[in-house]
């Protein structure tokens, strides 16, 4: 997969906010390469329906062939290890707005899945697993450029783990969720121009 990092435009936004696409996005990103069947099986779909909206996320950069498949059939891979965006991108845009509103939940649900999932399981892997992995929360008094710095600092040190490869056998993949919001999101503060 290509060493990049997508930010969703208005449109890319549109695409990526239906079930089957991110899910498939998903897959890609979890599975490495696959064909429009392959992923029909793994998802419980079909495969025409597949390939339409592996068609639908080519045309916004979020999946691409390979050119590796063999006679008609494509292998599709993730374009990209990661998208993202900038909420105030949307701000003139109310459908993109409702679909990043879409995508977040269902991120939200993903999270809450998969999480469940590993409660259920953790007590059967080894108890040093056990000790490294968790979940936490701190609250911490910044200001909005402030949230922004200690966002950056905390993907730098993602970055530089998921750079790091140990090809230790070992090694597993883990998935790292990061959630920041106010702690009382009902004291909403004025805009820096409403001062």
């Amino acid at each position: 997969m290509p060493d990049s990092h997508l930010d969703l435009t208005p449109d890319a936004v549109k695409v990526l906010a239906h079930p089957l696409r991110s899910r498939l996005l998903t897959a890609l990103r979890q599975g490495g390469p696959a064909s429009a069947t392959a992923l029909a099986g793994h998802l419980s779909t079909n495969t025409g329906a597949t390939s339409y909206h592996l068609r639908r996320l080519e045309s916004v950069g979020l999946v691409e062939d390979t050119g590796g498949g063999r006679g008609k059939e494509r292998l599709w891979r993730a374009a990209t290890e990661s998208h993202g965006w900038t909420p105030s991108t949307f701000s003139a845009d109310e459908d993109a707005r409702t679909a990043v509103g879409w995508l977040v939940r269902d991120y939200h649900r993903q999270f809450d899945t998969a999480y469940a999932h590993w409660l259920d399981v953790e007590e059967s892997w080894p108890a040093e697993w056990q000790d490294a992995t968790g979940m936490s929360d701190t609250w911490v008094e910044v200001t909005p450029e402030q949230m922004a710095d200690m966002q950056a600092e905390l993907a730098a040190v993602l970055e530089r783990y998921a750079r790091a490869g140990t090809g230790d056998p070992n090694a597993r993949r883990i998935h790292v969720w990061r959630f920041a919001f106010p702690v009382e999101p009902d004291d909403v503060p004025r805009a820096a121009g409403d001062r």
